[in-house]
């Protein structure tokens, strides 16, 4: 988890995994020194990421709330990255190709020929006309929300879904970069395998200490 989060550090959009620990108790425990602490699921971290400009009107990032909305290869899903192009089609598209959604789920279609605007509210206009709405989702519950590969999430049916989230806005030209803590994951990716070297250096120790036990019983039986 630690090593994939500081993989996709540079990953527009990417949210970190976190771990969410729990307390276990041994069914023969009787005092309180037997409970310790144990990793009982990950969980996803939704903060807002920064934002860093980059020129491309293509490029847009939510400051807020929600998600944009992309159809997938089997249904809707959602990522808060939103580094756009156009398809040779005049489509508006992820980096994997998937159509980014305007409000009602139709595809936009644009002139490569003409400069793109994109306002706060997602309005997206060519010459001054209107070509579309960017489609803007938030959910009542992220619980729900399952990763898709690096940026993008699925709606596993929990957690309602909001057409417009209130106060947030798009800033066209800029893309929000992953909210990992690169110095607080390296500095733990090295604790747990320094941990790990420690707890295999003492199963080493374990094994040879009784396979010299059974030579000992051996040599004595003889």
């Amino acid at each position: 988890m630690l090593a994939n989060n500081l993989a996709n550090a540079g990953t527009a959009g990417y949210k970190s995994d976190q771990e969410f620990y729990a307390l276990y108790r041994a069914a023969e425990a009787q005092d309180s020194d037997s409970v310790m602490p144990v990793i009982e699921r990950p969980w996803t971290d939704f903060s807002q990421g920064t934002f860093s400009p980059t020129g491309n009107p293509l490029d847009v990032a939510l400051a807020g709330r929600g998600f944009f909305a992309v159809s997938g290869p089997s249904g809707p899903l959602y990522t808060r990255n939103g580094s756009f192009r156009l398809s040779p089609a005049g489509q508006l598209v992820t980096a994997d190709g998937y159509a980014v959604r305007s409000a009602g789920g139709a595809a936009l279609t644009l002139d490569s020929g003409k400069a793109v605007e994109i306002d706060r509210d997602g309005t997206v206009r060519q010459d001054g006309q209107v070509i579309g709405r960017l489609e803007i989702v938030d959910f009542t519950s992220t619980a729900g929300l399952s990763k898709q590969g690096k940026t993008y999430f699925r709606a596993a049916g929990t957690g309602g879904t909001a057409a417009r989230p209130a106060g947030t806005a798009v800033e066209q030209g800029k893309l929000e970069g992953a909210n990992v803590g690169t110095a607080e994951s390296a500095v733990r990716l090295v604790s747990v395998m320094r941990q790990f070297e420690m707890l295999q250096r003492a199963v080493t120790l374990g094994t040879e200490m009784n396979r010299r036990a059974i030579e000992e019983v051996a040599r004595v039986s003889s």
